[in-house]
Formats: structure tokens, sequence, C-alpha cells
């Protein structure tokens, strides 16, 4: 079974910065893609940021400039660095990591969420 650990996240006043980690756990054969995507009560989960196993990331149009996207692949690892936050950043944000547990086996797994607050 594979498991997503969150940690990071928390309260920050507009125009600081946040770090949030996201570690794969399990029986995992290759993981294809990590991403962050994010919530509110008003709003649908939408995309933060992605990076594939490649490398190639993709951004959010509200997070591009301000986000970045890192993988450690060595420990299944993604770390999303936040920068100049705004208080429309304030939301659930979950990671998500696309793979396979076997050879036949899908993977699409979803972290516990980690709260960001972006408040003055």
């Amino acid at each position: 079974q594979v498991q997503l650990v969150e940690s990071g996240g928390g309260s920050v006043q507009p125009g600081g910065s946040l770090r949030l980690s996201c570690s794969a756990t399990g029986t995992i054969f290759k993981i294809l893609l990590m991403g962050w995507y994010r919530q509110t009560p008003e709003t649908q989960r939408e995309l933060v940021a992605t990076m594939t196993h490649d490398g190639r990331a993709e951004y959010g149009e509200s997070v591009k400039g301000r986000f970045t996207i890192s993988k450690d692949t060595a420990k299944n690892t993604a770390n999303l660095e936040m920068g100049n936050l705004k208080p429309e950043d304030t939301a659930v944000y979950f990671c998500n990591v696309l793979g396979l547990i076997s050879s036949v086996q899908p993977l699409d797994s979803w972290g516990q969420g980690a709260q960001v607050t972006v408040s003055s």
C-alpha cells in the first residue's frame, strides 16, 4: 500500500514564503508524476504544480513565477517552494502521485492535505 506523507504549510503574511514536502512510501514500481493541487470550500480542486519523472514541470496560471516544484527521485519526494504568497493562495494543498505499483497495477494516490493560510 502506498502512503503519501505531507509536511510543511502553515500560516504566513502576504509576501511571505512557505515550503511543502510530500514523500511517497510503500510498494512503488515507478512514479510517473508528482504534484500539488489545492482546494477551498468555495472552489474545486485546481492544479498548483506537477513534475514528471523526467523533470518536466507544469504550473497553474495563478502561481507561475512564484512557486517552484522540485523532486528527489531517490527518495520519492516532491517539494513545493511557495514565494510571494497572496491571500488567494489560502487553501488546503493536496499531494498527488501517479505511477505504477507493479508493471501492471496503476498508482493514483492522494495525501491528507496541508493547510496554507496567507493573512495579515
